[in-house]
C-alpha cells in the first residue's frame, strides 16, 4: 500500500501539492496559547513530510509563478501603507521597523558567518528566525542566479527550507513571549490598565460611549413632541447640539399630515414626530425617559445605506475622527469601521485618518452619496480582476528587476524578478489611492495569491528538500537552532532599547511597533488579548508593511553575501 502510494505522489504531483497545503492548513490551525504554525509553516513541514516519503518531482516554474502571484498581492495589499508610513504616518513605528529588519540582517550574517553555513543555511537561519517565509522565495530566486553546478543550486535551495523549519518555532513564540512577558516585566507594567490609559488618551471611553463610539452601531425612533418639550421652538441644529459629543440627528419631521425633511434650520414645535437617530445607549439612557415614542412607519422609512469609502481626498487625511465628524458633510452620518492595510482601527475621537483607509459608513442614501464626494470614493463589491495590469506589473517589474543589476567582483548581481514583482505590487498598490478604478483587484483575490501563493510554494520547497532533512539536520547540529535563537531576540531587545529609551514610545504602541516590526500578527493579536484593548493594532500597522518589505528581500542579501 505504501509503495503504492509512493508511485501515485510522484507519478502525480500535482496532487501531492494539493496534499501537502490541506495538511498545511491542518497542522497550522492547532494552537498551544497565542502560538500556532500557521499554514505557510504548516505547509512546509508537510512538504518536507511528503519529501521524505517520496521523492516527487517538484517544476521550477510552478514554484515561481506561485511566489510572483504571492509578491505581488503583497506588494498591492501593503503599497498604501508602505508609500504614508515613508511620507509621514507613525514616524516612530517606521524607524522602529528600520532598525528591527537591521538588526535582523546583521545578527543573521554575523550568526551565520560564526556557524560557518553556506548561502542556503544562512538564509534560511534569517528567514525563519526572523519568521517571515517569504524569504525563502527571495532567497531561493538568489541561488538560482549563482554561477554554481545545478546540483549545488539544488542543494543551496534545500538547506533553505531546512534551516528555516528549524529556526521558525522559536522565531514565532520567541516573539511573542518576549512582547507579551518579557518587555511589560522589564517595564513593571500592566497590559490592560496602559491600553486604557491610552484609549483615554486618544478619545475612547469603554464604560460611557462618547464622541468616538458614539459613532458605533445606531438606531432610530419616532418621538412625539408634547408642549413641555426642551427642545419645542429650538431649531434642528439646536436640538441636535443639547446632547453635547454624541451623534444624534433628526431626519424628518411629521406636522399634522405633512411630512418634513429636518434642516438644522427647521424649528420644532410642539405636536410635532421627530424621527430621531442616535446610538442605542445614547437612546435608552436620555432620550426614552423622557420622550413618547411613537410607531410611525411612514415617518422612519427612511432609506439607509452602508458603504464602503476609500480615502483618497488629500485634505480629510492627517485629520482625527473628531475633526472629521464635525464637517459638515458628515451630519446624519454614522462610521461602523475604519480599517488600514486589513487591520481595524480603534474609532476613537484621537484616530487619525490616512489616505488609503477604508470607512465604512451608515446614513440616508443622499447623505453617504454626499459625504462620499469629501472622502473619496465608494467602493462597490466587484468580482472583476483586472488582469491586463496584474499580468503587465508582474512582467514589467520582474523585467526590470532583471535588468537593474550591478557587478561585484565578478558577480552579476540584480534586483531578481522576484524583488522587481514585490515593487511592483507596492506601485500598483500606491497607485489606488491615486486612482481608485485603476488596477482593480477583489479582496478575495489578492487573499487567495497571498495565502495559497506563499503556502503552495512554501510546500513545493519542503518537498524538494524533503528527501535529505534528516541528513541536514544532522550537518547543522544544534548550533542552527541556538544560532536563531539569537536571531529571533536580539532585534527585539535592540528594537525594545531603541523605542522605549531613545523614541521615548506608549508602552502600548512600542509593543505593536515590535510585533508588526518583526510581522509576528499573533504577537499583536495576543497583546490584544491580554491588554483587552485593539490600540495596539496603532503602533502595528506602520511598522509591519516597511518590515514586511525589508525581510523579504533580506533573503536575497543572505545569498548574496554568503556566496562570495
Amino acid at each position: 500500500m505504501l509503495i503504492w502510494l509512493q508511485q501515485f505522489l510522484v507519478r502525480y504531483p500535482e496532487l501531492a501539492l494539493f496534499l501537502v497545503i490541506a495538511a498545511g492548513y491542518w497542522i497550522g490551525s492547532f494552537r498551544i496559547g497565542a502560538f500556532s504554525l500557521g499554514p505557510v509553516t504548516g505547509a512546509l513541514f508537510a512538504g518536507l513530510a511528503v519529501g521524505d516519503f517520496a521523492h516527487v518531482p517538484v517544476a521550477g516554474m510552478t514554484k515561481s509563478f506561485l511566489f510572483l502571484l504571492f509578491l505581488f498581492g503583497v506588494g498591492y495589499s501593503v503599497g498604501p501603507q508602505f508609500v504614508l508610513a515613508m511620507k509621514r504616518d507613525g514616524l516612530k513605528p517606521m524607524l522602529m521597523a528600520v532598525v528591527v529588519s537591521l538588526t535582523g540582517l546583521a545578527t543573521a550574517i554575523v550568526v551565520a558567518r560564526a556557524l560557518q553555513l553556506d548561502p542556503g543555511f544562512a538564509a534560511g537561519l534569517m528567514s525563519g528566525a526572523l519568521s517571515q517565509s517569504a524569504a525563502m522565495g527571495t532567497a531561493t530566486d538568489a541561488v538560482n542566479g549563482l554561477p554554481v553546478s545545478d546540483a549545488q543550486r539544488a542543494l543551496f535551495v534545500s538547506h533553505i527550507a531546512v534551516a528555516d523549519a528549524v529556526c521558525y518555532i522559536f522565531g514565532y513564540a520567541g516573539v511573542i513571549t518576549f512582547c507579551t512577558i518579557v518587555v511589560p516585566a522589564l517595564l513593571k507594567i500592566d497590559l490592560k490598565t496602559e491600553a486604557l490609559k491610552l484609549e483615554q488618551t486618544l478619545g475612547i471611553t469603554r464604560a460611557k460611549p462618547g464622541l468616538a463610539s458614539a459613532w458605533r452601531k445606531f438606531e432610530m425612533r419616532a418621538y412625539r413632541l408634547d408642549d413641555d418639550a426642551a427642545i419645542a421652538g429650538l431649531t434642528v441644529a439646536a436640538a441636535e447640539a443639547r446632547v453635547p459629543g454624541q451623534r444624534v440627528f433628526i431626519h424628518r419631521i411629521r406636522r399634522g399630515e405633512r411630512i418634513l425633511e429636518a434642516e438644522p434650520g427647521t424649528v420644532l414645535a410642539a405636536g410635532d414626530v421627530i424621527a430621531l437617530s442616535a446610538p442605542r445607549q445614547i437612546i435608552v439612557e436620555l432620550i426614552e425617559p423622557r420622550g413618547e415614542e411613537v410607531e410611525d412607519r411612514e415617518l422612519l422609512d427612511i432609506p439607509l445605506v452602508s458603504a464602503d469609502v476609500f480615502l483618497i481626498n488629500p485634505k480629510l487625511a492627517g485629520t482625527s475622527l473628531q475633526q472629521a465628524s464635525e464637517q459638515s458633510w458628515s451630519r446624519g452620518l454614522y462610521l461602523r469601521a475604519v480599517s488600514r492595510g486589513g487591520e481595524a482601527l480603534p474609532i476613537a475621537a484621537g484616530t487619525v485618518l490616512q489616505r488609503g483607509d477604508l470607512l465604512r459608513i451608515v446614513g440616508s442614501d443622499a447623505v453617504v452619496q454626499n459625504a462620499a464626494k469629501s472622502i473619496g470614493v465608494i467602493v462597490a463589491p466587484s468580482n472583476t480582476i483586472d488582469f491586463v495590469v496584474l499580468g503587465l506589473a508582474i512582467f514589467l517589474g520582474g523585467l526590470v528587476g532583471v535588468l537593474a543589476g550591478f557587478t561585484v567582483g565578478g558577480v552579476t548581481i540584480s534586483l531578481s524578478t522576484s524583488v522587481g514583482t514585490l515593487l511592483a505590487g507596492l506601485l500598483v498598490g500606491y497607485l489606488r489611492t491615486r486612482l481608485p478604478y485603476f488596477g482593480r483587484i477583489p479582496d478575495g483575490a489578492i487573499s487567495l495569491m497571498t495565502s495559497l501563493g506563499l503556502a503552495a510554494f512554501v510546500g513545493l520547497t519542503g518537498i524538494h528538500a524533503g528527501p535529505i532533512f534528516l541528513s541536514a539536520i544532522k550537518e547543522s547540529g544544534i548550533g542552527l537552532l541556538l544560532g536563531g535563537m539569537i536571531v529571533t531576540l536580539l532585534p527585539q531587545i535592540v528594537g525594545f532599547c531603541f523605542g522605549h529609551f531613545v523614541l521615548r514610545m506608549n508602552p502600548i504602541l512600542l509593543l505593536g511597533a515590535l510585533t508588526g516590526a518583526q510581522t509576528v500578527t499573533a504577537a499583536m493579536a495576543a497583546i490584544q488579548e491580554r491588554s483587552g484593548s485593539s490600540v495596539v493594532v496603532l503602533g502595528y500597522t506602520p511598522a509591519y508593511p516597511i518590515s514586511n518589505i525589508l525581510l523579504t528581500t533580506w533573503g536575497s542579501v543572505m545569498v548574496v553575501v554568503f556566496a562570495g
